[in-house]
């Protein structure tokens, strides 16, 4: 049975279904989901571009990140990072990889606790992370509290491109969208939006007029609350890069009908076409995320572009990470192409977003980050 088919069954069987049921169903169906399949998601070969796959510099000036949030802490003997959603692990080996060649001391403490619940992405994970998990600096686990429970008791929680693959509802003026079925192809109806619903345009978002749509993300809030209960007792930090908007943004009328699909390459607005087989996402509320992580004790620190955090943490060394293994004009030259490519406002550089908040860390302290440098 394809997913379509499946779908199309649950509509026929359960009644209208709500848009976030769909989009989980697409990418994440145990077998037939986006983020089942075996085929290549990420690069090249897949449907779209991640920070890691861009160059392995992204990986390597989080690691200089992390080990300043480590001596912010007070270097402890240990300190585990956990990161939400790592698909491949290519991020994970770069920041492990050059921590253990830049900052033996951070490397020694570092421990790297590995989230994901596609059991596909699992396995690539192992299998890229093999040596580190075999001599106990890396785990991998299916959900956050297995992680917390492994974990020690300073907490850094690490998320790249991971809310904007979230299930979420879609509305206009309307109501909510409900998926529903006409001979095997996919339609739309609208119903009253539920009081959740209500609540989070209220607090975080806008009221779509005519002719516009808007996402509530309520998993969002949910997996900040889980965030915010990993930290009982322990501090650290936390950051979280994406792309996605303020409520601010919302009200001079940006951002609003995010939800886009992505496949070979290519975007599309239609949620509806070759189910299972692209990718669907939504930009990520950042004032939804701020503040209920702030309504469970995390305190924000800056929500600052991904090319500031970024210029800020390589800008003392000249970002001697990316250019380190360069021996040749032309391959600092590419370098240099791959590094423009995540920072500069025309690529990755404006569009991402960087959430920074802590917990029981002191505001002098983590106020002297170098991914800050820009915002002073």
């Amino acid at each position: 049975m394809s997913l379509r088919e499946l779908i199309v069954d649950e509509v026929r069987r359960d009644g209208p279904m709500p848009f976030s049921r769909y989009m989980e169903l697409c990418l994440y169906h145990p077998e037939l989901g986006y983020y089942s399949r075996a085929t290549e998601q990420f690069g090249k070969a897949g449907d779209f571009y991640t920070s890691s796959d861009v160059h392995a510099v992204f990986g390597r000036l989080l690691a200089r990140q992390f080990e300043e949030m480590w001596r912010a802490l007070g270097s402890p003997e240990r300190i585990d990072v956990i990161e939400l959603g790592p698909g491949r692990g290519l991020f994970a080996a770069d920041m492990l990889d050059w921590s253990a060649k830049q900052f033996p001391d951070f490397a020694r403490a570092l421990r790297y606790q590995l989230v994901e619940q596609s059991s596909n992405f699992r396995t690539r994970v192992q299998e890229r992370l093999s040596g580190h998990i075999a001599n106990g600096q890396a785990g991998v686990f299916e959900s956050l509290e297995s992680a917390v429970s492994a974990a020690g008791q300073h907490l850094i929680v690490f998320a790249n491109e991971f809310f904007d693959a979230l299930p979420v509802e879609v509305l206009d003026h309307r109501g909510s969208v409900r998926v529903v079925e006409n001979d095997g192809r996919f339609a739309e109806q609208f119903v009253p939006p539920s009081p959740q619903e209500q609540a989070f345009l209220d607090s975080y978002s806008v009221h779509p007029e005519p002719g516009e749509r808007v996402e509530t993300c309520l998993a969002s809030l949910g997996w900040m609350d889980r965030i915010a209960a990993a930290f009982t007792g322990k501090p650290g930090f936390v950051i979280l890069i994406d792309y996605g908007y303020t409520r601010e943004e919302q009200l001079s009328r940006r951002h609003r009908d995010t939800l886009m699909t992505y496949r070979r390459h290519q975007a599309s607005p239609s949620p509806y076409e070759a189910p299972g087989e692209q990718d669907i996402t939504a930009h990520v509320n950042f004032t939804a995320l701020r503040s209920r992580g702030s309504d469970h004790g995390l305190e924000p620190i800056a929500l600052l572009t991904q090319s500031q955090f970024l210029i800020g943490i390589g800008e003392e060394t000249q970002f001697a990470d990316a250019f380190r293994d360069c021996l040749l004009p032309q391959e600092r030259a590419k370098v240099a192409l791959q590094l423009k490519h995540l920072i500069s406002p025309e690529a990755m550089g404006e569009t991402f977003q960087v959430l920074l908040m802590s917990r029981d860390v002191r505001k002098e302290k983590a106020a002297q980050l170098s991914g800050l440098k820009l915002t002073h």
